[in-house]
């Protein structure tokens, strides 16, 4: 896929958003910005982004229950989300694959790696996603 892919961040901290905008804008891709859930869907349905990063710990809707309501949805469910959480635990890795993620990226993100882990992502070869 093409680096100039638009990538929708859905993240309520204002630091790890602009970390992860700004990582992004510089390696070429365009970006949507959503601080919570309700509007990161909005987004994602009228702006159908190439790849969601998610947190999932967000403020009401948490991104699991987001994730489910994307999928439920035909204009959605075919966008690649990736959980973007600080949650390290391995379990919760498998938790949030099994959960339906296309993938799951550890906050706080390594500034070096997180532009391969996104292209690899979109080329559909990130490590654990869906199949």
């Amino acid at each position: 896929m093409s680096k100039d892919a638009q990538i929708l961040i859905v993240e309520d901290n204002p630091r790890n958003m602009k970390l992860a905008r700004d990582v992004l804008d510089h390696h070429g891709y365009r970006t949507l910005e959503a601080a919570d859930a309700e509007q990161g869907l909005v987004l994602a349905r009228t702006e159908h982004p190439a790849l969601i990063l998610m947190d999932v710990q967000l403020p009401g809707m948490d991104g699991v229950a987001a994730l489910d309501r994307l999928r439920g949805d035909p204009e959605t469910a075919g966008i690649p989300v990736v959980a973007l959480t600080a949650f390290a635990m391995r379990s919760d890795r498998e938790r949030f694959l099994a959960a339906g993620f296309d993938g799951y990226l550890e906050k706080p993100i390594d500034v070096r790696s997180f532009p391969r882990q996104i292209a690899a992502l979109l080329d559909g070869a990130g490590d654990g996603a869906r199949r």
